[in-house]
């Protein structure tokens, strides 16, 4: 009788009013002692209310209803799909929506309703793994902006791969620390490929000099993420290199002369098919010869093979020490030995390589030293 005559009244009651009574019959729904015949009344008042032309009301009885976990799901299922003020109330907070019901708002929804989805606190991995593979760049920057989003390795390459083109997600990725090292490279591939297309830097420099510019910023880059690379993460960060043609003589024999010899090895076993203990039992100890034929193996030309094998010497040289002084050894050492095994114009260029690296090594240690003496000069 109450439901009935509350229908009867709500044909000419305002829209306010409305509200607040879609507002009370949520709450009661929620808090009150009711019989199951009262509550079955006042599901079917709401659920009459979910036709309500004013979205006022609508919006009354997401506020009752959007943070309870006793609230009824055929409502807030409904209410997710309302207007955008009226969606991001249940969206955002409510309990009842589970992994899988979001998921198939993000796949149904819109704009707005993905961005709410992504802001939501403590968003499952499952649902931020469909907004990397679904979202647009708005959502994807909520999604990355939301401290408390499980986003996995996986997600964030993903994201990386679809949008690192543009700067917001770029930067936004960049600033994590949980950042892949393969998400991290892939970046770097775009923004020198985008770099390298800068109308500026080819009017000033030449499309070849500029392109060689960013070729060998990336391969700085690059080389910098595969000496911090967690080993557990190695692997996948070689093939993705492989992939993309990163696995160049000069960025191994770059890697190589920074001491990133576990990178090194790692890369050499995917190039060459061998055993992983095999590999590493020939680069610890092995003759020269038997290093020669396992660079060979990899892929690199018998002209530079040499100088791979006495760069590997030479490592083995410098781990002895602890030093970090010690890491312009390998350049030195295969510029002083190096030119006596240098054929061809590859291993000619590769040496030219090496001495850019130990100037750049040099000038690195000439300054830290310098700060060192300011320092002592200061206290």
């Amino acid at each position: 009788m109450l439901v009935k005559a509350f229908f009867r009244w709500a044909e000419t009651a305002r829209a306010g009013d409305r509200a607040k009574a879609a507002n009370a019959f949520g709450r009661a729904y929620l808090t009150s002692a009711m019989t199951e015949d009262e509550r079955q009344a006042a599901l079917m008042a709401m659920t009459y209310l979910l036709d309500d032309p004013s979205p006022l009301v609508r919006q009354g009885l997401a506020e009752a209803l959007g943070h309870s976990a006793d609230a009824p799901r055929s409502l807030i299922l409904a209410l997710a799909e309302d207007q955008p003020e009226i969606a991001s109330r249940v969206i955002l907070f409510s309990p009842v929506l589970s992994e899988a019901d979001l998921v198939e708002l993000c796949g149904r929804g819109g704009s707005y309703t993905r961005a709410f989805v992504a802001a939501r606190p403590h968003l499952a991995a499952t649902v931020a793994a469909a907004l990397a593979e679904i979202g647009d760049g708005c959502d994807v920057l909520v999604l990355l902006d939301n401290a408390t989003a499980q986003l996995s390795a996986f997600s964030l390459i993903r994201i990386a791969e679809r949008f690192g083109d543009r700067e917001a997600v770029r930067g936004a990725l960049l600033a994590r620390n949980d950042l892949p090292a393969q998400a991290r490279n892939l970046l770097v591939r775009q923004v020198a490929e985008a770099f390298s297309e800068a109308a500026l830097l080819r009017l000033s420099l030449g499309e070849v000099k500029s392109r060689a510019l960013c070729r060998n910023v990336q391969a700085s880059a690059a080389a910098a993420i595969a000496g911090e690379v967690d080993p557990a993460e190695m692997p996948d960060l070689v093939e993705d290199m492989r992939r993309a043609g990163q696995l160049t003589p000069a960025f191994l024999m770059q890697v190589l002369c920074q001491g990133h010899a576990d990178f090194f090895a790692v890369a050499i076993e995917m190039l060459s098919g061998l055993d992983e203990r095999r590999v590493r039992s020939i680069l610890a100890g092995g003759r020269l010869h038997a290093v020669k034929a396992l660079v060979q193996a990899a892929g690199l030309d018998h002209t530079i093979a040499p100088l791979f094998a006495e760069a590997v010497l030479l490592w083995r040289e410098t781990i002895r020490t602890s030093t970090e002084a010690q890491r312009a050894m390998i350049c030195e050492g295969l510029l002083k030995r190096g030119k006596a095994l240098t054929q061809g114009p590859e291993a000619a260029a590769l040496l030219t390589l090496v001495h850019q690296l130990w100037r750049e090594e040099e000038r690195r240690m000439t300054r830290q030293q310098a700060r060192l003496f300011a320092l002592e000069a200061a206290a």
